[in-house]
């Protein structure tokens, strides 16, 4: 390959322009506001989308304490399950503009524009601009893509994040360029307070690429290395540092860990117990599944994964022909020269980037043993996106030569099929779509080896049939993605799918499990409006009446079964949904409907209390929190199962005059709270295995204090003892 057959590529490498053509402005800039319009449309109906998160972005959004550690309430009791980093910009976003489902909502769907962009100027300087905006379409059609930047998780700036390492490493690679390469560093250390250890998955490729390629003698790129890997020490160490080294008692616990340290929830629940399934008590994870594939309650591992049941609808539609076009696209460059110093050097140096960070980040998925849920592909979405404008570009570019046109064809005749797969997964949707793309993309693929011939418009049509077949499936989950909330721990994209894999077995995967899903409804769990809202609280995307139920929930915040939530064919063990009737506990999904009179009941004299009430279960305390806006303890942590408080310190905050309200399961829920995760973890609350903490922190305020009912649900005034 030349310079010359490619003259999409600049024609020098090290901090080059090509000309800009009139129409690549407004084509970026039309690009952007399209993925804007996308991200940004009806956002406010997903309500506070995942309250345990939302709940800490209100905490931090009134205590600089709660800010700095991520806490869940701004009394401080315990932290988040993650590093801060993705709840700070939503933090400031509150304290500027006040607390609702846009102001959280607003910095994620601004995140995800930032990485079309990121990733159209990466894929621009090596391969033009027609190459980036086919990235940046293919990008901002990914339907995981299109529900995680409009949701609160932590994997939005995770992605932005490693979007990001990428660009700076490529940069890097042109003229060996030290500080690229340490700003590679710092993303990645900044993304380590964002998702701890999944932001160095894509490490050992990159380095490697950097050792091997980079245009200078090996003990400088060495060198630049351990600088690099120095800034991602600073970058993502001195929050560690700081927690680490600030004394316990006066810092919030460490939120899912189990002796309060942020180093040991790094290398076991977060770190090596998401590979392995060693997880301390959780119920996820674990080896041993069906067959020796391994992935227990969170579906079979193995190397299909990516692309079954729900999950090939989140992110598989163009990873088939992402993996076709990085073979085609190294066996044309790798005549290249060794270093970056050439064209076609940087466009094979890129094809390894993108493609190494890929293929390292689904073999991790396809096999970890722990938790996984469908929506972690979001992170495979910008890698398939680059190599999809790269490959395309490429193989654009030699189609005179028999081999690319043939693979070019094929390619699109593999697009076109899959697409047809992953659409008639879900039953009665869009039937009409589905024959549309295979019919459309096979005609493509047939024709475009014979379009030339026909002259210049002819080929244009026959490539923009082909482009139009390819991102038709994925545009139209999109649409049904963001035409539906989403609330809750677990959620998915586009409609209803049969046989999940993401979810805990038996829970989400698939139809028929003991206490599972029949079929997942569009987008997870919980409707419009989201948990936390009801009852007069603040009301994100539209408000509701004093008591009312939002759309989308049943009486007690059940999700409904209007398709804006989660349709079950049977309830979870255990009470594992939402609330009971009027407004009981909360569940491991979704959180408890708090109605007028409890309301009343936590703002009264609250400013007297570090905490108005006390709940086992994040999700439960942070429907109570968001709703009346005062600290709410979550006991137990995210589930109910953290040691956090004890039974001695809750005794002591009470003969203190810390905390108003204990309150109770009431109802048919009961609240084991979910994270990030939605994973349920043992040793601690009523859900989990074997009591805990929070079991004796319950049996000890139901003998000491008077039981009453407010509002359907259960309350115990630590105030007033029964002797």
């Amino acid at each position: 390959m030349t310079t010359a057959a490619l003259p999409i590529f600049p024609a020098a490498v090290a901090g080059a322009h090509t000309a800009r053509p009139r129409w690549e402005r407004p084509a970026l800039a039309g690009l952007l506001i399209a993925t804007a319009a996308l991200l940004l449309w009806d956002l406010g109906a997903s309500g506070y989308a995942n309250s345990f998160y939302s709940a800490a972005v209100q905490a931090g959004s009134e205590s600089w304490k709660a800010f700095f550690f991520g806490s869940s309430d701004a009394g401080n009791s315990i932290t988040v399950d993650k590093p801060p980093a993705a709840l700070w910009p939503m933090m400031l976003s509150v304290r500027l503009f006040g607390l609702g489902s846009w102001q959280i909502l607003v910095p994620q769907a601004l995140m995800g524009v930032a990485t079309t962009g990121v990733l159209y100027a990466s894929v621009r300087r090596q391969f033009g601009p027609g190459a980036a905006l086919l990235s940046g379409a293919a990008f901002a059609l990914t339907p995981v893509a299109a529900l995680m930047f409009r949701f609160n998780n932590p994997d939005a700036l995770l992605t932005l994040l490693l979007t990001v390492t990428v660009y700076c490493l490529l940069r890097a690679l042109e003229g060996a360029q030290t500080r690229w390469l340490l700003w590679a560093g710092a993303a990645v250390g900044f993304a380590f307070l964002t998702k701890t250890l999944q932001a160095f998955v894509i490490l050992p490729p990159l380095a490697v690429l950097y050792a091997v390629c980079a245009p200078t003698g090996l003990r400088r790129r060495l060198g630049q290395l351990l600088l690099a890997g120095g800034a991602m020490a600073v970058a993502g160490g001195w929050w560690v540092a700081v927690v680490e080294l600030w004394p316990a008692s006066s810092r919030p616990y460490i939120g899912g860990s189990q002796n309060n340290s942020f180093l040991e929830l790094t290398l076991g629940y977060n770190g090596l117990g998401r590979i392995n399934g060693n997880e301390t008590g959780s119920v996820g994870g674990g080896a041993g599944g069906p067959g020796g594939g391994g992935g227990g309650r969170w579906g079979e591992s193995g190397i299909d994964r990516l692309f079954s049941g729900n999950i090939g609808g989140q992110i598989s539609w163009l990873l088939p022909a992402a993996l076709v076009l990085l073979v085609a696209g190294l066996v044309i460059t790798w005549r290249a020269r060794r270093a970056t110093d050439s064209v076609d050097g940087m466009a094979r140096a890129a094809f390894l980037a993108w493609g190494g960070s890929l293929l390292i980040t689904a073999v991790v998925f396809s096999y970890m043993q722990g938790i996984f849920h469908e929506y972690y592909t979001v992170a495979l979405a910008p890698f398939v996106a680059a190599l999809i404008g790269m490959g395309v570009a490429v193989l654009w570019e030699e189609r005179g030569s028999a081999a690319a046109a043939v693979t070019l064809s094929g390619t699109l005749a593999l697009t076109a099929v899959w697409s047809y797969v992953l659409l008639g997964r879900a039953t009665g949707y869009l039937p009409w779509l589905r024959w549309a793309v295979l019919v459309g993309g096979l005609l493509a693929a047939v024709a475009l080896p014979f379009a030339g011939r026909a002259g210049r418009q002819v080929l244009r049509a026959t490539a923009g049939l082909g482009v139009a077949a390819a991102l038709a499936g994925p545009f139209a989950y999109c649409l049904t993605t963001v035409s539906t909330g989403h609330t809750g721990s677990i959620v998915t994209a586009g409609p209803a799918v049969a046989g999940g894999r993401g979810g805990p077995g038996g829970m989400m995967g698939g139809p028929g499990g003991p206490g599972g899903f029949g079929e997942l409804r569009q987008g997870g769990q919980g409707g419009q409006g989201g948990q936390g809202v009801p009852g007069g609280g603040p009301q994100p995307g539209g408000a509701l009446p004093q008591g009312a139920v939002p759309p989308g929930q049943g009486p007690g915040g059940t999700p409904g079964a209007d398709g804006r939530g989660a349709e079950r064919a049977g309830g979870f063990p255990g009470g594992m949904t939402g609330g009971g009737p009027g407004g009981g506990a909360g569940g491991l999904l979704n959180g408890a409907r708090v109605s007028a009179e409890a309301k009343a009941a936590l703002t009264a004299d609250a400013d007297t209390y570090t905490w108005a009430a006390a709940a086992i279960g994040s999700q439960n305390a942070a429907s109570y929190q968001l709703a009346t806006g005062v600290p709410v303890m979550p006991v137990g942590g995210f589930n109910g199962s953290d040691p956090s408080p004890t039974l001695e310190q809750f005794k002591q905050y009470v003969r203190d005059g810390k905390i108003h309200w204990f309150i109770g399961q009431g109802g048919s829920g009961t609240a084991a709270g979910a994270g990030e995760d939605g994973g349920r973890r043992g040793g601690g609350g009523p859900g989990g295995p074997g009591g805990g903490t929070s079991s004796e922190i319950e049996n000890w305020v139901k003998a000491t204090y008077k039981e009453s009912t407010v509002g359907g649900a259960t309350f115990y005034d630590l105030t007033a003892p029964t002797s």
